[in-house]
């Protein structure tokens, strides 16, 4: 299963979305060969092509999702079946969805969008991108296989924070209220802070926009230089 693959790993975040220079289901494909070779053992990847393609070219697991902007709803990550649908088909081994409190479109909950995973792939598991640590426990009762704090600092009640503020106390919190494999994800930038993530307790740890967009790799450079 690939919560067993990645424990204490590096599952490498291989996207682009439509405005970004390297959207491409090619390029992340060679992305992700990219952090396999660097020793990348997962990837998390959005969009069924993309997943697809990556899986051409690689064998390792993939989280995998979809984002889609939906009107009266703040949830982009899996929010509804038809993106769940299209994560099936693409054989990715452990589906993400949000996992807040937030209201999804459609009407649909994430009550039922677990059921229906699980009836339809129970070989598929599950992932919870959360935000606060209610929501954690929450997504543990519901019966998700692992807790991602993905969404801490982007939501309207967290928006802001960051994973590392305070020593890390939020990853701290989510680990203590929940029995569940929990992965740090979120603002990790460098290899000390991934070290630092799984020498806490965390099971694997997510690192994307350190890896995979080179714009924003760029701009940090470009900062700190100006800075002086």
């Amino acid at each position: 299963m690939m919560l067993e693959t990645i424990k204490k790993g590096l599952v490498a975040s291989c996207q682009a979305l439509p405005d970004e220079p390297l959207h491409s289901s090619f390029i992340m494909a060679k992305m992700a060969l990219a952090a396999k070779q660097g020793g990348a053992c997962g990837i998390r990847a959005n969009s069924k092509e993309d997943i697809i393609a990556i899986k051409q070219e690689i064998d390792l697991p993939v989280i995998g999702i979809v984002k889609q902007d939906y009107p009266n709803s703040d949830v982009f990550i899996t929010a509804t079946k038809r993106e769940v649908d299209q994560l099936l088909e693409s054989k990715c081994e452990m589906i993400a969805l949000d996992a807040t409190l937030r209201v999804r479109p459609n009407g649909e909950t994430l009550e039922e969008l677990v059921s229906y995973i699980k009836e339809k792939a129970p070989n598929v598991q599950l992932m919870a991108d959360i935000s606060t640590v209610k929501e954690a426990v929450n997504a543990e009762t519901l019966g998700f296989d692992c807790i991602s704090t993905t969404l801490f600092g982007y939501t309207n009640d967290t928006k802001g924070s960051k994973l590392f503020d305070n020593e890390f106390y939020f990853l701290k919190k989510v680990l203590q209220s929940v029995s569940i494999p929990v992965i740090a994800e979120g603002n990790v930038m460098t290899p000390e802070m991934a070290k630092q993530v799984l020498d806490l307790g965390a099971h694997s740890v997510v690192v994307g926009g350190a890896i995979s967009r080179p714009q924003q790799i760029t701009a940090r450079f470009v900062e700190k230089i100006q800075k002086g």
